[in-house]
């Protein structure tokens, strides 16, 4: 249950830090949000405020923003349609209701015979009692319409969709998801090394000791000082570490010095422990850290930065060394990642935040059709012919995008089952 609560929060996190991004700037450009969504399938809870439907959906896998002019559900109601009217004071449209209910008197029904949703702002028809008189509503900007599942939302007029909106302002509202999860991975990067207590300080000091271990038996405590490891000075955590190495199962004598300055020599007998495949000499001690706050800063740009550089470098070995279904992983190998993290305690929940957000924002940045990545491209050719690529055409682009991308995660899903459950 830790494990399934956790992968939640950790998903739902990420992706509404993600999709807060394209809301954001889509607002900032005057470009209409009409529903912002985390999760999806069934609505569990829901609420609109200035024009936007905000719903918490049943199913924590992902998410989306809904834009006017990015989807034509309302652009034309069929000729012979019935809808129920609100009509405001002065009786102009302010409710399209396509529901079906009839559970309100006051709305009115109307045939449609032809309606205009986002250039003139007009519905016509006939009314239910003057089957022989055709009526024309004019309908305002901010008028609702309410679909058969009795979701309310904006309609979209031309000026306050996506496509209304400057190259500039379109191209920044794509690229707004992937920067909120890059910039939150590296905020949340340096905020888990804070939690941690601070930078790795790359000294010979003793920082913890492991119970039961080498060091414990050999009473090193937090705060000593490793001076000497076979007679070979020491003055930093890196030569401590190679020195130990070097000697698994095998007895090394130590100097050390305690926080009085005195020193003592020891022997003891270090663990054996694999990595790699190589075989290497364990004493059961951590690094010490510097909580300063410049350095906790510093190392946490730093370990963000080495997270980017470890993501774009197995990119580029996915493209120049083989493409392997092993190198991905979708909700079910985030879903077992997050369970072994929640193991570990929640400062270890905070670091694998940082780095699943800079993961999904690199990734959206991939030039691939329906991913961000793709609409920045189309944004770049649009700047670079001087005018927008034609409907048709960015709409089989991103349906072939969509249908690759849908092939990739029923492949890449199956993989991870097999990889993490049935094996």
């Amino acid at each position: 249950m830790t494990a399934i609560i956790t992968f939640i929060i950790v998903f739902g996190l990420i992706v509404l830090v993600h999709e807060f991004g394209h809301y954001y700037w889509a607002k900032r450009s005057g470009i209409l949000v009409r529903q912002f969504s985390i999760g999806m399938g069934p609505k569990l809870v829901s609420y609109t405020k200035n024009h936007t439907l905000y719903t918490i959906r049943l199913l924590p896998l992902g998410g989306y923003v809904m834009m006017a002019g990015l989807e034509d559900d309302d652009a034309d109601l069929k000729p012979g349609t019935v809808v129920r009217l609100k009509l405001n004071e002065v009786g102009v449209v302010e409710c399209l209701d396509c529901s079906g209910a009839d559970d309100d008197a006051t709305l009115i029904p109307l045939q449609v015979t032809q309606s205009d949703l986002q250039e003139e702002l007009f519905i016509t028809g006939y009314l239910q009692d003057e089957s022989e008189t055709l009526r024309r509503f004019e309908v305002d900007h901010d008028a609702v319409i309410v679909d058969q599942n009795r979701t309310a939302l904006q309609i979209a007029p031309r000026d306050v969709q996506f496509n209304s909106a400057s190259l500039l302002n379109r191209f920044l509202t794509n690229l707004a998801g992937p920067f909120n999860n890059i910039v939150f991975g590296i905020l949340v990067s340096i905020l888990g090394v804070f939690l941690l207590g601070g930078a790795p300080s790359n000294s010979n000091q003793v920082g913890t000791v492991t119970a039961h271990s080498p060091a414990a038996q050999a009473q090193l405590k937090p705060g000593e000082r490793i001076l000497q490891v076979n007679h070979k000075k020491i003055n930093s955590w890196t030569q401590l570490s190679q020195s130990l190495n070097r000697y698994p199962k095998q007895k090394v004598q130590l100097k050390v010095q305690d926080k009085q300055k005195k020193i003592r020599t020891v022997q003891v007998r270090l663990n054996e422990v694999r990595q790699g495949g190589q075989r290497t000499g364990q004493l059961g001690i951590t690094e010490s850290l510097n909580s300063d706050l410049g350095a906790t800063f510093k190392y946490g740009l730093y370990s963000a930065g080495q997270n980017i550089m470890t993501i774009i470098m197995a990119l580029k070995q996915m493209v120049t060394g083989g493409f392997n279904l092993n190198q991905l992983g979708g909700p079910v190998a985030i879903y077992s990642e997050t369970s072994q993290v929640a193991a570990l305690g929640w400062k270890s929940v905070v670091l694998f935040i940082a780095w699943l957000s800079i993961n999904l924002g690199i990734m959206n940045l991939l030039p691939i059709p329906a991913l961000d990545g793709g609409k920045l491209l189309l944004n770049l050719i649009e700047a670079l012919r001087r005018k927008p690529v034609s409907p048709k055409t960015e709409m089989v682009i991103n349906l072939v995008g969509v249908g690759f991308l849908l092939l990739l995660m029923v492949a890449v899903t199956w993989n991870d089952i097999t990889r993490f459950f049935i094996k």
